[in-house]
């Protein structure tokens, strides 16, 4: 996979993450130096090259003078642990899920499922999206996403589902270990991972307006729950 850009490169040296290669745009600027500087201390290899060249890599003229070409590595449930995990039932726009991975990070989630069909994968879009910070979190694949409701449950997770007719998330105290499920762009939740779900909550319209974007009401949901979580512990 070919990305680029400052905000991507940090969090690769911040996260360790190993790469294939990294081209640096041919320039006297001392940013450049100072990026060369961090990329030795890190252990990391570069090359420098024309912007031509970056351009032709990944196709993108505004690439600040980086790009990197690495693998990008899925985790399997063994990830899933921590106070807070989020899942995702066929989000299928890159968009979303970059910013959903990103909400989750600030949010102080532990891990983020998605399906393995019908569902956005991690492209470069969505690392642009999550401003690289798709590398500190474990993006786990299950073929099953009600199965893995199911584990959750069994390990002590209270799983929430997102859906309008949910009760009010503003009134949910929200207990750790929680899991919470954000539905299909177009359709929602799917019946059965409703189902399986603990209980369904919803965020209350003011207007007339039935539901938000997912990857906005991720980020309503996900911080309302890292507060009262926080809250608990003082």
């Amino acid at each position: 996979m070919i990305v680029y850009g400052k905000s991507v490169l940090d969090e690769i040296i911040r996260t360790h993450y190993p790469v294939k290669k990294i081209y640096l745009k041919e320039s006297d600027d001392d940013k450049f130096k100072a990026i060369e500087q961090l990329l030795k201390k890190n252990g990391y290899s570069y090359t420098y090259t024309t912007s031509k060249h970056l351009e032709k890599l990944c196709g993108e003229e505004k690439n600040q003078g980086i790009v990197i070409d690495l693998d990008f590595n899925y985790s399997d449930e063994t990830a899933l642990n921590g106070n807070l995990i989020v899942l995702l039932d066929h989000v299928v726009d890159p968009h979303n899920l970059g910013a959903i991975i990103r909400t989750s990070v600030g949010a102080g989630a532990s891990a983020v499922v998605i399906t393995k069909d019908r569902s956005a994968k991690v492209t470069a879009a969505v690392v642009k999206v999550s401003a690289g910070t798709v590398f500190r979190i474990p993006v786990v694949v299950v073929t099953n996403l009600a199965n893995t409701i199911e584990r959750l449950k069994e390990r002590g997770y209270w799983v929430y589902g997102t859906d309008m007719r949910g009760k009010n998330l503003f009134d949910e105290r929200f207990i750790p270990p929680v899991a919470v499920v954000f539905g299909n762009e177009g359709e929602g939740l799917s019946r059965i991972v409703k189902e399986r779900c603990d209980q369904l909550i919803s965020i209350p319209m003011f207007s007339s307006i039935d539901s938000l974007n997912v990857s906005v009401s991720a980020g309503i949901v996900l911080f309302e729950i890292a507060r009262k979580c926080a809250s608990m512990k003082n």
